[in-house]
C-alpha cells in the first residue's frame, strides 16, 4: 500500500491540514515530519473548527497511529495544551505517538527568537531551537525522561545561554533546578505517548499499511529551496519527510502538492504577485469565501495576497517531484470578473522573460517582475460543489490552465472548508 507525502506548494497556509485530514481517512499512519509550535492547521468537520499546531489533523478519526516525528520540534506546555484542548471536546488521542529524538523548545529559545528576529518569525522558539540542534547541544524528547540525561545537559547549556540572554538581550536568566523540574513534570505528562516510532512505521509499511506524511508551512519557506533569508528553519518538501520520519526515500511512492487557487504569504520577503495590500482585489481575496477569511492561525496576522504564481508553483513541483496537485479555495475567486495568472517573470534590468526558476532565493526573485495573463471570471457559486461537472466551466477551465501550465495533474479540488467540500478528481491512494 502507498506511502504518500503532503505538502504546502507556496508559502504555507494553502489548506494542508483539510486535505491530510480528508486523506486520513484511507491512511493508517499520519506522520508529521518538521516544524514546530509555529505551524497552524484549521479543519472544519460536522463537530466543529479544529486548529492544530502540533498534532498531525488526521487524530480526529478513530483508530488511526498520528505520530509527532523525530524532525519536529516540541514545545511541551504548548503541546501540553494541545492535548487537553482535544480531550476536552471528547477527541480520542489513544493513536497519538511523539518521537523520543524530537528537539524540544526551551523558554530560553522564544525569548531569543522574540528578542532578535529580523524576517517575520512566529516567535515560538523554533529557529533557535534548530539553531541548538545544529550545534548538537539540543534537548531532546527521551531527555526528559530521564533526570540523569537532563541536568547534564542543561548544566552544560544553561550557563552559555543564560550569559547570552544577560549580555546580548538584557534578558532575565533562567534557574536550573526550576528548568529541571518543569522539564522533568513535561516528560511525565509527555510520556504515555513518546514511542519507538520509528520501528512503528516500519512494522506499518511492512505490513502494508497505508502512511500519509504531513508536512508544515510550504517550499517557499524550506531553508533550503526557499525564499533565503524568509525562511523557516526546517524542511516542508517532500524530501524532507525522509529526514523527518526516518523513513528512507525508497519508502515514500507519490507526492502531493496543496495550492491556493491564488497566493498568500505571512511575513516578511519577496512576494513576486502580491496586489497592494488596500487594493479591492486584496480585500476580496483576504476577506471573501466565508469562513476562509486570510488570517495565520497561529499568529493571527493578516495575510499578504496576490494572483496565482505559476512560475513559483513550476519550481515547487520540481524540487518536491510532485505527482498530483491539490488546488484549495476556489470558491474565493467566485465574486471576479477578471482573474489573472503570473505566467512568467521578466527581468528588471535585461528585459529577459523567465518561466522557470533557478532558485528561489529573496535578492534573485527580487530583479524580477511578474508577467499576468488574464482570464474571464465565472461569477458563479462554487461554495460546496462537490462534483467537477457541476462546476462552472470557466473555474474549470481556470483549474485546467493551472493544471496545464505546471504540468501536473489535479487530484482534489476543495470548495470550502468543510471535510466535505471536495471533488476528488484522483485516487491517490
Amino acid at each position: 500500500m502507498p506511502s504518500i507525502v503532503i505538502s504546502g506548494g507556496q508559502w504555507g497556509d494553502e489548506g494542508k491540514a483539510k486535505i491530510t485530514d480528508l486523506l486520513s481517512n484511507q491512511a493508517d499512519f499520519i506522520i508529521r515530519y518538521q516544524g514546530g509550535a509555529n505551524a497552524g492547521h484549521t479543519v472544519s468537520t460536522e463537530a466543529g473548527l479544529f486548529k492544530f499546531h502540533l498534532i498531525p489533523s488526521g487524530i480526529l478519526f478513530e483508530g488511526k497511529i498520528c505520530i509527532i516525528g523525530p524532525g519536529t520540534v516540541i514545545e511541551p506546555s504548548f503541546l501540553i495544551k494541545e492535548i487537553e484542548d482535544l480531550k476536552n471536546k471528547n477527541i480520542n488521542l489513544n493513536g497519538l505517538k511523539i518521537s523520543p529524538l524530537a528537539s524540544v523548545t526551551m523558554p530560553w529559545h522564544i525569548a531569543i527568537d522574540k528578542a532578535t528576529d529580523t524576517v517575520g518569525s512566529t516567535g515560538r522558539g523554533i529557529g533557535p531551537t534548530y539553531t541548538e540542534k545544529a550545534k548538537r547541544s539540543g534537548v531532546q524528547i527521551y531527555d526528559l525522561l530521564n533526570r540523569n540525561y537532563l541536568e547534564n545537559k542543561l548544566t552544560k547549556i544553561l550557563p552559555k545561554q543564560n550569559q547570552t540572554l544577560r549580555q546580548i538581550h538584557d534578558l532575565p536568566e533562567y534557574k536550573l533546578e526550576e528548568v529541571l523540574a518543569e522539564y522533568l513534570n513535561y516528560g511525565e505528562i509527555l510520556k504515555p505517548y513518546i514511542a519507538d516510532t520509528i520501528n512503528d512505521l516500519h512494522k506499518g509499511r511492512k505490513s502494508g499499511k497505508n502512511i500519509l506524511f504531513e508536512g508544515a508551512q510550504g517550499t517557499l519557506l524550506d531553508i533550503t529551496f526557499g525564499t533565503y533569508p524568509y525562511v523557516t528553519s526546517s524542511t516542508p518538501v517532500s524530501g524532507g519527510a525522509c529526514v523527518g520520519s526516518g523513513m528512507g526515500p525508497t519508502s515514500i511512492d507519490k507526492a502531493l502538492g496543496v495550492f491556493k487557487c491564488f497566493s498568500t504569504r505571512v511575513g516578511d520577503g519577496p512576494f513576486p504577485s502580491e496586489l497592494e495590500e488596500k487594493s479591492v482585489e486584496a480585500v476580496k481575496l483576504r476577506q471573501d469565501g466565508t469562513q476562509w477569511a486570510e488570517f495565520g492561525t497561529t499568529t493571527g496576522r493578516m495575510r499578504r495576497v496576490g494572483w496565482f504564481d505559476t512560475v513559483l508553483a513550476r519550481y515547487a513541483v520540481k524540487v518536491n517531484s510532485l505527482d498530483y496537485i491539490a488546488f484549495t479555495k476556489i470558491d474565493t475567486l467566485d465574486a471576479f470578473d477578471e482573474i489573472f495568472i503570473c505566467v512568467a517573470y521578466m527581468h528588471k534590468g535585461t528585459g529577459e522573460i523567465v518561466q522557470d526558476l533557478p532558485y528561489a532565493a529573496a535578492d534573485y526573485l527580487r530583479d524580477f517582475e511578474p508577467v499576468f495573463q488574464s482570464v474571464e471570471g465565472w461569477k458563479e457559486n462554487t461554495h460546496g460543489v462537490r462534483d467537477w461537472d457541476k462546476l462552472p466551466e470557466k473555474a474549470k477551465n481556470y483549474i485546467n490552465l493551472l493544471s496545464q501550465i505546471i504540468e501536473t495533474p489535479v487530484a482534489i479540488l476543495s470548495t470550502g472548508p468543510k471535510r466535505e467540500d471536495s471533488i476528488i478528481l484522483a485516487n491517490i491512494f
